[in-house]
């Protein structure tokens, strides 16, 4: 009989886990979120970029009939790829790209084609217009001459070092917001929320000394880009001080989700959104990560195009920050309790994971 009882009662360990066993694997739930979510994200928006393009916004410069039989021929070819118009001039053609609504216009020539482009508006879209009409100018026979209006940073030949810029700020001010959360938690909202913003102050500060002086990514209207960068981690921080109140443990898979894995896949950094599915292309449009990179090009590079849509983005994503933040104090001066559905508030996992992001 003895044995018996050990028996079951060694059978209901195997059947019902230790309760530190339980709770490793709540905390494990986490960082397996986080990496399908990253495979998903990453994989999804960057892995077949000429599979995905769709109205890459070109031009044929000329007016002739024979200027639009081609423009409708490469339509009629390349399909949905690619959005062909005529524009009547070079002049024409230029002040189109300087606003950053055309990728590339095309000038046609018996002897000497010429491809005008801004690489700065978009590396990877400078070089699909480039492919395309190198294939153009190839059927004629003749070499085509590329024109860059653009003139980059010294220190960003490739036009991808505001992206890394965007990761830098990210990355502190996610990591800084679960930080204040964790060891303020027992400071009121409204602290917590002081304490964010001067944090957003410091983060974007060493942004724009990096970008800046160190490594030469800009070169010119340094002020502009930390006041966007200070828009950018303000938002990040507030959002996530806010969040932490009603998600608490889940707060950094919530940001890691929001403006890691949606955020820099969307940020036309590496790709713009001509270059990717629709649902990232769509993101594109309104998401904070698009509003500095797209807002800080801009600034740089592009004086005439229309800035104002991409810092609203960035006050918009503020001002959500703004809005959690009462709802918060509400909630934690009623002493609501954390929801049913999620387990109990342990913070020592987040504390974790914020040391594992900052190494």
């Amino acid at each position: 009989m003895h044995h018996k009882r050990a028996g079951r009662h060694a059978l209901g360990h195997l059947i019902i886990p230790h309760p530190t066993v339980r709770a490793v694997t709540v905390h494990l739930l986490t960082p397996v979120l986080m990496c399908l979510g990253m495979g998903l994200a990453y994989i999804g928006a960057f892995h077949a970029p000429q599979d995905h393009a769709h109205g890459l916004k070109v031009a044929v410069v000329g007016d002739s009939a024979r200027d639009r039989l081609l423009a409708q021929a490469i339509k009629d070819k390349a399909g949905d790829t690619v959005d062909v118009t005529t524009l009547p001039d070079r002049a024409a053609a230029r002040h189109q790209i300087m606003h950053r609504d055309l990728v590339g216009a095309y000038v046609p020539s018996a002897k000497h084609p010429e491809l005008i482009v801004a690489d700065a508006n978009s590396s990877s879209s400078a070089t699909a217009a480039q492919d395309l009409f190198t294939t153009v100018a190839a059927q004629q026979g003749d070499p085509l001459k590329v024109t860059d209006l653009s003139r980059l940073a010294s220190g960003d030949p490739g036009n991808q070092g505001l992206f890394y810029v965007m990761i830098a700020l990210s990355i502190g001010a996610n990591i800084s917001a679960i930080t204040i959360c964790t060891a303020g938690a027992t400071l009121a909202v409204w602290l917590r929320a002081a304490l964010g913003v001067g944090t957003a102050l410091v983060v974007s500060v060493i942004g724009a000394v990096l970008a800046g002086p160190v490594f030469h990514i800009v070169d010119h209207d340094l002020w502009g880009v930390w006041g966007m960068a200070w828009l950018y981690t303000t938002g990040i921080l507030l959002i996530g001080i806010g969040l932490h109140t009603f998600l608490k443990r889940f707060t950094m898979l919530a940001l890691m989700a929001l403006f890691i894995m949606l955020n820099f896949t969307s940020s036309g950094g590496i790709f713009e959104p001509e270059l990717q599915s629709g649902f990232f292309g769509a993101l594109h449009a309104f998401w904070n990560g698009a509003g500095f990179v797209e807002g800080a090009r801009s600034l740089l590079y592009f004086p005439s195009a229309a800035l104002g849509g991409r810092l609203l983005s960035l006050v918009l994503w503020l001002v959500a920050g703004l809005l959690l933040l009462p709802a918060a104090a509400a909630v934690e001066r009623r002493g609501a309790p954390a929801p049913a559905h999620l387990p109990a508030p342990d913070t020592s996992a987040e504390e974790e994971m914020s040391g594992a992001l900052a190494v």
